[in-house]
Parts: structure tokens; sequence; C-alpha cells
């Protein structure tokens, strides 16, 4: 421990807020694209039509079933060739790193939040449904006009604790060498030697960014509840 240095820190801060930059994006991205899909995926899985029930239901068990590492190579290493076998082209189409982690993980990501869109649509009393159709609304437009802003109210803060969960995991991003703020971290540690001060700095980083969204989150939750 006495031979600590920080230094590396100041002299590679640009780099090390660039990969941080990346790492806030595809959290945000990831997670309003996740609530738009999983939105979609739990308005399917509450229809009463069984094959579009059943195949919403068979996606969000399988994502759900399948650790995020594999879903993340697999789509990484396996889909392009999925796609030269289904359109014939010579070659596997080259998606890049860091398009593969933005549909990855908004692909991945809308499972988790159709469960918890799912549970605010399920805590709606039905007969506001049922009101919807007396006004000559549709079961899609009672849902998006009437259902789903107040679910999306009741369940916006574990919306926010999944989003926190989503901006740790996009740390496994750094394994298909995209610099996101591990990846920085862990190149420029790989340069200069200086593993330890690294990977402290990125904890510490990581340490208070998700306590103080975790101080938010609980601060609105009582918030909301107490104007219930």
């Amino acid at each position: 421990m006495v031979d600590l240095d920080f230094d590396v820190l100041r002299t590679s801060w640009g780099y090390l807020l660039g990969g941080l930059q990346y790492t806030v994006q595809l959290t945000i991205v990831a997670a309003i694209g996740g609530t738009i899909w999983g939105t979609l995926l739990a308005m399917a899985r509450l229809s009463s039509n069984r094959v579009l029930s059943g195949a919403a239901s068979l996606y969000v068990n399988l994502m759900r079933s399948i650790p995020l590492l594999l879903v993340i190579f697999w789509f990484y290493f396996l889909a392009p060739v999925l796609i030269q076998n289904l359109t014939g082209a010579e070659r596997p189409p080259q998606l890049g790193a860091e398009r593969s982690a933005y549909i990855t993980f908004i692909l991945f990501e809308g499972a988790y939040f159709c469960e918890i869109m799912r549970a605010g649509i399920q805590s709606i009393p039905k007969g506001q449904i049922g009101a919807g159709y007396a006004l000559g609304l549709n079961y899609w437009q009672s849902m998006r006009l009437i259902v789903l802003p107040q679910a999306f109210r009741n369940m916006l803060p574990v919306l926010l604790t999944q989003t926190i969960v989503l901006f740790q995991d996009v740390s496994l991003v750094s394994l298909l060498n995209v610099t996101d703020f591990v990846g920085a971290a862990g190149k420029i540690a790989q340069r200069d030697g200086r593993i330890v001060e690294m990977y402290l700095f990125v904890a510490v980083v990581y340490f208070v960014l998700c306590f103080a969204l975790s101080w938010f989150v609980k601060r609105l939750q009582k918030r909301i509840a107490i104007i219930r």
C-alpha cells in the first residue's frame, strides 16, 4: 500500500471521463429503450390474445433465465451469423461492439422492465379499463391514456432502482473491449501498471454514484407515498 500513486488519475482524467460518459450514455439509452420495450411486452403479456401473451411470456422468461454476460456474447458473435444465414449475404454484417451493446441491453433489460410494468398495470383497478371501454376506447387506447400513466407513476421508484442495477451491469461491456468507465480504467491500469489505484478509484466512483442515486430513489418513494 506504500507504493500507491494516484497521480495516474490526474494524467488520465480525460480518458476516464470519456469512459464514464459512455457508461452513463449507454445506461440512459438502455433504460429508456428497455422501458418502452418492457411496456410493450407487459401489455402483450396481459393481452387476451393467447398467441401474443404466450410469445411475450416466453421471451421474458428466456431473457430472465440467461446470464447477461452470455446474452452479450451471443448477440455479438452469433447475431451477425444468423443475419447472414437469413439474408444470404456473403459475409456477416459488422454490427460493432458498441452498437451490439446498445441493442443487447435494451432487449435484455426490457424483460425486467416488463415485469415491473406488469406489476404496475395490475395494481390499477380493472374498473378503469372498463371505464375506458365505456368512453369508446379500445384496449390499447385505454392502456395508453388511462392505465399506463398511473402504473408508471406507481412503479417509478422501482424503475429507477432497476436503472441503478443497469448502471452497474454496463461494466460488462468492457469484456467486448468497449471503452466504458471500467474498460478505460483497465486499459490505463495495464499501460501504467497501476491496477490497484485504478480499480480502487472505479469502486469509489461507483459507490458514490449508486449511493447518491439510491438516496434519491428513497426520497422520491417517500414523496410519492405522502402524496397518495
